[in-house]
């Protein structure tokens, strides 16, 4: 499998999109902490006019997982909307002649806001990140077959460790409820099921 730098992955975004006259739509994903929202924004920000689509986005509402008692478990496959992403990807993948109104994930307030980003016809490069996009079940599949490649975000474990610590923190978790959390709790559940699709992505990308 092909391994890259950040610095080689933007050169190898300027590839695809010079390939082709139509829309690239590429895929980012990796375990909590692996730096995917980071790549992504560096890629937008060296690509000028690419849109960002997070899967985050796609979180049930908080006040829904409350309800259906999964709260403690957000982030896990079944917490999202995946029908719901994937019928967006396949939106942006067919080209619409009209503006794509986007949703956005907002950590601050633990939820999603709809129609943030716009997403015009022109628009040649998307990018779309989340823990999700290469898991192999009948909801989550058709990302990857929508996607011209997807690439797995991937630093060394201490590494993501200590930063989804400080992520939790960040936003108000105590330090014991954020070790839980990232090294036997969700996060670590979640992070075994992204690993098991590694081997599927189109590349592994060495993040910041």
């Amino acid at each position: 499998m092909r391994r890259m730098t950040a610095t080689q992955a933007s050169a190898r975004v300027s590839e695809l999109t010079a390939g082709t006259d139509g829309r690239v739509l590429l895929g980012l994903t990796g375990a909590p902490g692996a730096g995917k929202s980071t790549l992504a924004a560096r890629l937008v920000a060296e690509h000028p006019g690419a849109v960002l689509v997070g899967m985050d986005a796609f979180h049930l509402a908080h006040e829904t997982l409350i309800a259906l008692g999964t709260v403690g478990r957000k982030g896990a496959p079944d917490t999202f909307d995946a029908d719901g992403y994937v019928a967006l990807l396949r939106r942006i993948r067919a080209g619409e002649p009209r503006t794509i109104w986007v949703p956005e994930f907002r950590r601050d307030i633990e939820d999603t806001i709809n129609a943030v980003r716009p997403l015009d016809p022109d628009v040649r490069l998307v990018i779309t990140e989340g823990n999700y996009l290469l898991l192999d079940d009948e909801r989550w599949a058709p990302v990857r077959e929508l996607c011209d490649e997807v690439w797995f975000v991937e630093v060394p474990e201490q590494v993501r460790l200590e930063r989804l610590v400080a992520r939790h923190r960040h936003f108000g978790r105590s330090a014991a409820e954020a070790h839980e959390r990232s090294v036997t709790g969700s996060d670590a559940d979640n992070a075994r099921v992204v690993a098991a699709g590694r081997d599927r992505a189109d590349a592994v990308v060495l993040g910041d």
